[in-house]
Parts: C-alpha cells; sequence; structure tokens
C-alpha cells in the first residue's frame, strides 16, 4: 500500500487516499449497524420504549463525537511516529520519550505489547460478528433459512482466508468504492426513516443520553458494553495513518463516515419509535422486502471487505512483532511485486481462520457473539489513552495539569466502557481475552527467553578484535571471495567463524561481520542504514539498522558499503549463520514449562536466511547446542 505524500496533495491525490482510507480505514466501524443498536436492547433486556430508543440514540451519538471525534481524529492522530500510527507506533514514541526512566519504559512495554497481543483476540471476533451479522439478513428476508447462516458465514469466511495468499493487490482497488456505496447505503437507508420521523433528531442533545444514565443507571451502564460496539474500529483511524495521511482520514470520517452512521442509527430508532416488535433486526426491516436480498449481498462485500483489513492488519502487526523482538520469525509472503506491504503469513492466517471457524460454531449467532465483543476493543482503547498521556507528558513536553486534563476525560470514558464489558466477560468475553492471553504468554517468553539466550551466549562468547588479532598472528590460507558472518552480538566472535575455521581451516579474503538492529521506530533510510568499522586485515564490523515497518535485506544493505571501500560481488559472497539448538535445563531462568516452550518456538522458527532475505544458493548454516 502506498505511504500518503508528505508534501501538499493535489485535489486528485486527496479524492483518491480519501476514498481508499473509507475501504480500508472505515470497513470495521462502517458495518456496525448491523449488530449495535439491537444489542444495547437485547443485552440490555430493556423495553423499547421511547424514552429508551431516545437515550440509547443519545449515547451512541456522543460515543461518536467524544470517542472517534475528539479522541482519536482530533487528539491521537497527531501522535504520529514519524508519519506512522497504530498501537506499535504509539508504544515506540512513548517508550523512547521515557528511555531515561528503565523502570517506567518497561512497564510500558509491558503493557503496550499486552495491548497488542489483545488486538488478536479483536482480530478473531470481528470477521466473525460482522460476516454472520451480514448473512442473518436471510432470516429476515425468508425465516426458512435459519439453518442456512451457519453454513454460508463458514463458506463466505474459508473463500476469504483462502484467497489471501494471493494477495489483494487486483481486488484492493475495488474496496473503496464498494465501501463508499455502502456508506451511501447505510445514510439512504436511516435517512428515509429519519425523514418520517425527524423528531428522532432530537436524541442528538446530551441531555437524552445523560437523563438516561440518570434515570436508569443500571440499565445505561449494562447498555454502555452494546453502544461502545458502535464505535468497534475506532483504533484503524490511527493504525492506518501511515497509509493514508492525517487530512484524508478526517475528510473520510466528517465528510461521509460519521454522518452516514448518524443517520443509518437514527434511523433504525425511528423505525423503531414506529414498529417496536422490529428490534431482533432493526437494520435489515429499515429496508423494504425488494430490496432485502441485494442489501444482504452488499452488507456480505462489506463485512468481508472489514474482515480483510482486519486479515492484512493482522500480517502488518505480526511483522512489526517479529521485528521487535517479541514473536519467532514466521514464513512471510510477498504478494505483490510494487507493494512491500502487501505480505501474506500462512501460519497467522490459518490460525485466525481456526479461531474464527470455532468463534462461529461456538456462539452461533451475532447476539451471542456481541457479547464476547468489546472487552478487547475498550481494552486497547485504554491502553492506546495511557500511552498517549506519556507522549504529550514526556515527548512533547506539555504541563503536567495540560496533560492529565488532556488524557483524563478520556480515561474515564475508557473505564466507563471497559467496566461494562468485564460483565460480558462470562458470557463470551472470555474468549478474545483467552486468545490475547495465550499471544501475551508466547510474546514474553519469547523476549525472556531471547533475552537469556543472548545472555548465556555472551557468558561463552570471545571477543571478536583479540580473536582475529590471535588469528593473524599465525595466518590461516586465506581463499578468494567473501564470508558474511550473521552475528546477533556485535563485537563478539560468531560461533560459524570458530567452526569453519575449526573444520574448514581457511579464511575469506574479505570478511564481513554484521549484525542487524530493529529500533523502534517505523522506518529507517538509507542514509542511517549502515556503520562500518575496520577491523583490519580486510575485516569489517558492519551495523545495519531498520526500523520495524522496514523489509530486512542485508545483500541490498550491503551494496551500500561501497561508499566505505568496500565491495562485494553477488557470486563470490557467502553467507555464514550461526544455528542455535536450545536445550531447557534446571536453574534460574524461566519456569520449565516456559523453557521447554521457548525451545519448541526456536526450533520451529523460520530461517534466518528468509527473514533477512539472503540468496538461497549461498547461505551455509552451522549449528551449537546452547543451554538456558
Amino acid at each position: 500500500m502506498q505511504h500518503a505524500p508528505k508534501e501538499a496533495l493535489t485535489t486528485a491525490q486527496l479524492a483518491a487516499l480519501t476514498l481508499g482510507a473509507i475501504g480500508i480505514v472505515y470497513g470495521d466501524i462502517g458495518t456496525s449497524p448491523l449488530y449495535a443498536l439491537k444489542e444495547a436492547f437485547i443485552h440490555g433486556h430493556m423495553s423499547v420504549t421511547p424514552e429508551n430508543i431516545y437515550g440509547i440514540l443519545s449515547m451512541i451519538f456522543w460515543t461518536f463525537t467524544v470517542v472517534v471525534s475528539l479522541k482519536y481524529v482530533t487528539l491521537i492522530l497527531r501522535a504520529d511516529n514519524n508519519g506512522e500510527g497504530g498501537l506499535i507506533a504509539m508504544l515506540a514514541l512513548a517508550s523512547t520519550a521515557v528511555a531515561d526512566r528503565p523502570a517506567v519504559r518497561a512497564r510500558l512495554l509491558a503493557v503496550g505489547i499486552f495491548g497488542t497481543a489483545i488486538f488478536f483476540g479483536d482480530g478473531v471476533i470481528t470477521p466473525a460478528i460482522s460476516v454472520l451479522s451480514a448473512v442473518e439478513g436471510m432470516v429476515v428476508a425468508a425465516p426458512q433459512l435459519q439453518s442456512y447462516v451457519i453454513p454460508v458465514t463458514l463458506i463466505v469466511l474459508t473463500l476469504l482466508f483462502a484467497v489471501q495468499k494471493h494477495g489483494t493487490a487486483g481486488i484492493g482497488k475495488f474496496f473503496g468504492p464498494i465501501t463508499l456505496v455502502w456508506f451511501i447505503v447505510l445514510a439512504l437507508l436511516g435517512g428515509v426513516h429519519v425523514l418520517r420521523n425527524p423528531a428522532v433528531l432530537e436524541a442528538i442533545s446530551p441531555h437524552h443520553a445523560l437523563g438516561f444514565m440518570y434515570h436508569h443507571p443500571k440499565m445505561a451502564f449494562v447498555a454502555l458494553g452494546a453502544v461502545i460496539l458502535c464505535a468497534t474500529g475506532a483504533e484503524a483511524l490511527y493504525a492506518d495513518m501511515g497509509h493514508f495521511g492525517k487530512k484524508p482520514i478526517r475528510l473520510a470520517w466528517f465528510g461521509l463516515v460519521m454522518p452516514s452512521l448518524v443517520l443509518n442509527y437514527f434511523g433504525q430508532g425511528a423505525m423503531l419509535l414506529a414498529h417496536p416488535e422490529n428490534v431482533n433486526n432493526p437494520f435489515y426491516e429499515m429496508a423494504p422486502h425488494w430490496a432485502l436480498y441485494p442489501l444482504i449481498i452488499l452488507a456480505t462485500f462489506a463485512t468481508v471487505i472489514a474482515s480483510q483489513a482486519l486479515i492484512t492488519a493482522a500480517f502488518s502487526v505480526t511483522k512489526q512483532v517479529i521485528q521487535l523482538g517479541y514473536l519467532p520469525r514466521l514464513r512471510i509472503l510477498h504478494t505483490s511485486i510494487n507493494e512491500t506491504g502487501q505480505i501474506y503469513i500462512p501460519f497467522v492466517n490459518w490460525s485466525l481462520y481456526a479461531c474464527i471457524v470455532l468463534a462461529v460454531a461456538l456462539f452461533g449467532s451475532s447476539s451471542r457473539l456481541a457479547a464476547a465483543y468489546g472487552i478487547t476493543v475498550t481494552i486497547d482503547m485504554l491502553i492506546t489513552t495511557v500511552l498517549t498521556f506519556f507522549v504529550i507528558r514526556f515527548a512533547w513536553k506539555l504541563t503536567l495539569p495540560l496533560c492529565i486534563m488532556a488524557t483524563g476525560f478520556f480515561l474515564f470514558i475508557d473505564i466507563m466502557f471497559f467496566s461494562a464489558n468485564v460483565i460480558k466477560i462470562f458470557d463470551g468475553g472470555w474468549f478474545p481475552l483467552l486468545i490475547g492471553g495465550v499471544m501475551f504468554m508466547l510474546m514474553m517468553t519469547w523476549k525472556n527467553g531471547r533475552a537469556l539466550l543472548s545472555e548465556r551466549l555472551r557468558d561463552d562468547s570471545i571477543d571478536l578484535q583479540p580473536f582475529l588479532e590471535a588469528v593473524f598472528s599465525s595466518p590461516p590460507t586465506r581463499v578468494s571471495g567473501t564470508a558474511v558472518f550473521l552475528n546477533a552480538d556485535a563485537g563478539t566472535t560468531p560461533n560459524a567463524l570458530l567452526h569453519n575455521l575449526k573444520h574448514n581451516k581457511v579464511l575469506h579474503e574479505q570478511n564481513l561481520f554484521v549484525t542487524v538492529k530493529s529500533h523502534e521506530v517505523p522506518w529507517i533510510g538509507f542514509k542511517d542504514r549502515v556503520e562500518v568499522q575496520s577491523l583490519g586485515n580486510d575485516c569489517w564490523q558492519v551495523m545495519l539498522h531498520y526500523g520495524f515497518k522496514n523489509e530486512p535485506d542485508v545483500p541490498q544493505a550491503l551494496k551500500l558499503l561501497k561508499q566505505h571501500g568496500v565491495t562485494l560481488e553477488d557470486m563470490e559472497t557467502s553467507y555464514f549463520l550461526s544455528r542455535d539448538i536450545v536445550i531447557p535445563t534446571l536453574g534460574s531462568g524461566m519456569a520449565p514449562w516456559r523453557e521447554k516452550l521457548f525451545a519448541s518456538m526456536h526450533r520451529n522458527a523460520s530461517g534466518a536466511a528468509d527473514f533477512l532475505s539472503l540468496p538461497a544458493n549461498r547461505v551455509i548454516e552451522m549449528g551449537s547446542k546452547v543451554e538456558i
């Protein structure tokens, strides 16, 4: 996907980026009218009275205004990390801002990584509830089709995940236009009913929401757990900022998305005022009978697009987390020659699919899935607000009272929504929390295991400079070509070099000791990519720097050495890797079960050669056993 141009946008560029944002950014939040309002009444066990309808509509309108418009569009879009957004970019920004406070930084990293882990729980529920709620329209059109809802849902989801390996470059261009049509239909559907009962627009006044909460506090508190469903997907505004830029995202929200959503929700409310018996599926009940099947088809397309955006985000987030060192390397395939961001991770794809199929089979309806939805969304919203405080306080250097005022209000709102969803944990909220918890455990086990492994390797390592001096005091036979030794810890002697000297008893004409380092910034340009230090005797220590959104490509980066006087011939360059076999032992490391888990993750990790884009026919791997 193209990144938003940094210079002033032309009208054509702005229109194209805005259309793209409508298709990618707003797919999730755009499909919420399928289920959010009905869940407020069904989950809250509320009677469909005018007072309750006005109260819920008012809460929905002010959720859009406060959570989306003020918090995300106005405040959080300002907190970009070199133009990039998303929880990982925010985490990197916040952790860098408190780099001089190690204890605070460690806690922030743990909180941020937990939020990232929870995202995967949300990634299971969103496609399941979206597609299921779209297909449930069949029951409104023909009640006898009830038994076909789950099979059709599973067929749609299976096709969606099956085509992932082919990428979305070909069909992605249709996402914007289809979603644009979807929002226009949302506005038309709701607008017709609003025109029939324009008094429903009175719900825009906050006194309806406040009055509802004052007179029915318990009912309003429970309803909050369903009302937040209207804002699921708000995180995408920030996460996709790097692709589209702030202006197109804001223009799409205020110019089309929010007006369409408000019209649709208020239209559903206007219809319920006249026909309260339609509360089981007010979205489809708004449509005339002749339009039901076309609407079901359009809704299914819209939910598939929303699900696609989330699957793509899952691939992207996984890759970033791998580069930050919180997950083992996985097999990553590129599905587009032109777009480096178009990737496919088979393990993530089919793991998500398996969990989504389990969710559909386990819960069986969008209403039951709605109970599982919301908890992960509100946790991520809460974490984003906390990280924002540290960004504006320590990176922007704003005064403490201003920072507390700016984030304290949103924190209170987030806590209210989160608390309302906590009561749904036993009704289904446990499911995404379980997925998020397992992901967090895996991520922290990998991070801690890597730290233990690095510590053990350092303890057993030999300093590189003295070792080379000893080697060249009685030099071995030199052979033509260049040897590139990949080494995780700069300044130490790679095991691959020790094995090469021990078994082959030769040294190449040129020797590069290369360490690849990922930083907590999204992008690092070519001018800052390479650091070189001469070690004498045609040996060099090379440090390659990448951001967590860069594509690691070691051969390409090493071409930059030419400006430092180091020339590499492609066909005469060999890459030596050390492949460590982890042996769990009893000791002061992690719990035995976590050490065994780490050893298994390490053993099954994808090869470094693929991840670093090394040519397969010029890679030599040498193994060694390491006890942790």
